[in-house]
């Protein structure tokens, strides 16, 4: 059996807008994943990419492009100058953290609640009672948003440490048993063939 490592960020666009196809695909294929959640600008930092303030305004140009073209073929609901972005996105990093650790909800229910509301419901992720809201709809106890913060603060400094050695430089990144890299939400179709074992 296969397994993925999904290494994001609850504050990328391309991670919201991959919506679920990646569970989908693990799904179809009998896959296992575990979601690392890290720090992206700590990644970018690491590996040589830019925040977008600070990138080339053709590149911010593209960016915005891109975007709205991925957010119309999915048919998502998407924001693309969200009212809270960026935003502090370690709280809801060590809810999804917790809530890993806790296994009795939907946890690819509370990712995807979790980018929602900050891509297409105009809430800041960094808020307590945000978490809390998703932790709940997502069938988590909202008392992991309070629970075990040092744990989940270890465990995303970990996150971003693993990533760098793996080989991770954006998100969404997956990473199949180890060894086969896929960035981008624009590669699921190629993590498909591969474990579908074609080439």
């Amino acid at each position: 059996m296969a397994h993925i490592d999904c290494y994001f960020a609850p504050i990328s666009p391309f991670t919201f807008l991959a919506g679920n196809r990646m569970e989908a695909v693990a799904d179809r294929h009998g896959a296992t994943v575990t979601y690392k959640p890290l720090d992206i600008m700590a990644l970018f930092a690491r590996t040589g990419g830019t925040p977008v303030p600070q990138r080339h305004p053709s590149r911010i140009e593209y960016r915005a492009q891109a975007l709205q073209r991925l957010a119309g073929k999915t048919g998502m609901p998407f924001n693309l100058k969200p009212a809270f972005w960026p935003t502090n996105a370690a709280p809801s990093s060590y809810a999804i953290i917790a809530a890993q650790k806790a296994g009795d909800g939907d946890l690819p229910g509370l990712v995807q609640g979790i980018l929602r509301a900050c891509f297409a419901e105009e809430r800041d992720i960094a808020e307590d009672a945000v978490i809390k809201d998703c932790l709940a709809g997502a069938g988590f106890d909202p008392a992991l948003a309070e629970r075990g913060l040092l744990d989940g603060a270890e465990t995303y400094a970990a996150n971003l440490e693993e990533a760098v050695s793996a080989g991770v430089f954006g998100a969404p990144f997956y990473i199949v048993d180890g060894t086969e890299r896929f960035w981008g939400q624009d590669s699921i179709e190629d993590l498909d063939r591969f474990l579908a074992g074609q080439p």
